[in-house]
C-alpha cells in the first residue's frame, strides 16, 4: 500500500513538472506572424517571401535560439494566406495579434500593408512592410518597418547609367498599375531635372494584356533613346521582346518590381535585353555575405534564392538582435526602437540584404547596386559609383 502511495505520487509529481515544463516551452517560443499570397496567381511570389523567414528561423532555432533576459528563445513562423488581398490582410493581422499574441505581423505587398497600418499601432505589432513605396513610412506610424529601401534610391543610379550610355530621350511606357504609376511620377521629373527630355508616354495595362505592339509602336514612333518599362517580370520582357522585333536599339529603365534573371527566363537570355538597367538579381551580387546566404539556400531548397527571400532573412536575423538589446520579446515599440542598431551589427551572412540602419521614420537603408546587361551579361554597379 505504501509502495502503490510512493507511485501514485511520483506520477502526480512528473505530471506537474510536465505541465510546468510545457508551459515554459511556450514561455521560450516567440511567434512571428506572416499574411500574404500562398494560393493563386500570386503564390510563388508569396512563398519566395515567406522561405526567408523560415530559413533564418530555422537557422536561429538549431543554434539553440537566442538569449533575452537570462531566458532562452525560439522563433514559430504562423503564416495565412491573403491570397493577395489588402482586407484579407487585414483579417489576418488581427488574427495572428489576437491568437498568436505576434509582437510582428509580415506583409509583401503594398496593399495589405497600408491596410494593417489602419490598427497596427493600437493593437500594438510591428508591421513588417515588404514593399519600397515610399510614403509607406511617410504617414507617421511608429510601428511600421519598411523592409526594402524607397525605390527612390535606384532613380538617379538609373538615369546616371541610361542617360551616358544611350541619350537623354526617354519614352515612358511602363504599366498602368498603382505601383507604377509611383514610380513614373518619381522617374519621368527626375529624369527632366537631369537634363533629359520625355518624347513619349504612354502607360500598359500590363496585368491584363498580353500583345504590346500597338503601344510599344505608339511610343517608338518618337524615336526614344530609352524605355522605361515595368510590372511583373513576365509581361515587362515581353514589351521589351516587342521593342526590339520593332527595331528599338536603345536602353531600358527596368523599375523594380521586374527582375532581370526572370525576365531573361521569359526571352530566352539576356540578349534582347542589352542595355537594361535594373536591381541586381541576388544571383549576381558576389559580396561575401550574399554568396554564403546564396549556397545555404541552394543547398537547403535546391534552387536560386530571390532579392525577396534575403530582404526576409536578413529582417528575421535583426528582430532577435532588436529583442536582445530591447531586453524583451513582447513590447513591440522598445523592439522597434532597437531595429536600426540591430540590423548595424549583424555579420554579412546573417545579413545578405545588407541593410545598414533604419531611419527615424521605420524605413531601411542600404548599400544599393544595380545591374546593367552588358554583352550579355549582368554587371554590378555600386550605387555611390554614380553619384547617387
Amino acid at each position: 500500500m505504501a509502495l502503490w502511495k510512493h507511485l501514485v505520487q511520483a506520477a502526480s509529481a512528473i505530471t506537474l513538472a510536465a505541465a510546468f515544463t510545457s508551459v515554459a516551452s511556450a514561455q521560450e517560443t516567440v511567434n512571428i506572424g506572416y499574411t500574404g499570397p500562398l494560393s493563386g496567381g500570386a503564390a510563388l511570389y508569396g512563398k519566395n517571401t515567406l522561405v526567408g523567414l523560415e530559413m533564418a528561423a530555422k537557422e536561429i532555432n538549431e543554434a539553440g535560439g537566442f538569449e533575452v533576459g537570462g531566458k532562452k528563445y525560439k522563433f514559430n513562423i504562423v503564416a495565412l494566406d491573403d491570397k493577395y488581398s489588402p482586407s484579407e490582410a487585414a483579417v489576418n493581422a488581427k488574427r495572428l495579434k489576437s491568437q498568436n499574441n505576434t509582437p510582428m505581423v509580415f506583409t509583401p505587398h503594398s496593399g495589405g500593408a497600408f491596410a494593417i497600418q489602419a490598427f497596427n499601432e493600437q493593437d500594438n505589432f510591428i508591421l513588417g512592410a515588404y514593399t519600397s513605396v515610399p510614403n509607406m513610412t511617410e504617414r507617421g506610424n511608429k510601428l511600421t518597418l519598411r523592409i526594402p529601401p524607397s525605390f527612390a534610391g535606384y532613380v538617379q543610379p538609373f538615369i546616371n547609367v541610361e542617360m551616358k550610355a544611350f541619350g537623354k530621350k526617354l519614352a515612358m511606357a511602363g504599366g498602368d498599375h498603382d505601383y507604377a504609376k509611383a514610380w513614373a511620377q518619381l522617374f519621368g521629373p527626375a529624369w527632366k531635372q537631369a537634363g533629359g527630355e520625355i518624347v513619349a508616354e504612354n502607360p500598359m495595362s500590363y496585368n491584363k494584356d498580353t500583345d504590346f505592339y500597338s503601344g510599344v509602336s505608339r511610343v517608338l514612333a518618337a524615336n526614344p533613346d530609352v524605355l522605361f518599362v515595368g510590372g511583373a517580370s513576365e509581361p515587362t520582357a515581353l514589351v521589351a521582346k516587342q521593342a526590339r522585333e520593332l527595331g528599338f536599339k536603345g536602353g531600358f529603365v527596368v523599375m523594380d518590381q521586374a527582375k532581370l534573371d526572370e525576365m531573361a527566363a521569359v526571352v530566352g537570355g539576356m540578349d534582347m535585353l542589352e542595355g537594361s538597367v535594373g536591381v541586381l538579381p541576388l544571383i549576381y551580387d558576389k559580396r561575401p555575405g550574399t554568396e554564403a546566404f546564396i549556397a545555404k539556400f541552394k543547398k537547403l531548397y535546391d534552387r536560386n534564392p530571390g532579392t525577396e527571400a534575403s530582404y526576409h532573412y536578413s529582417t528575421l536575423n535583426a528582430v532577435s538582435e532588436a529583442m536582445k538589446l530591447a531586453g524583451t520579446v513582447s513590447d513591440p515599440k522598445a523592439i522597434h526602437a532597437k531595429l536600426s542598431e540591430a540590423y548595424g551589427k549583424l555579420p554579412p551572412e546573417r545579413n545578405p540584404a545588407r541593410i545598414t540602419s533604419v531611419d527615424d521614420r521605420g524605413g531601411t537603408n542600404a548599400n544599393i547596386v544595380v545591374g546593367m546587361v552588358k554583352n550579355g551579361k549582368v554587371e554590378t554597379i555600386e550605387a555611390a559609383s554614380l553619384g547617387q
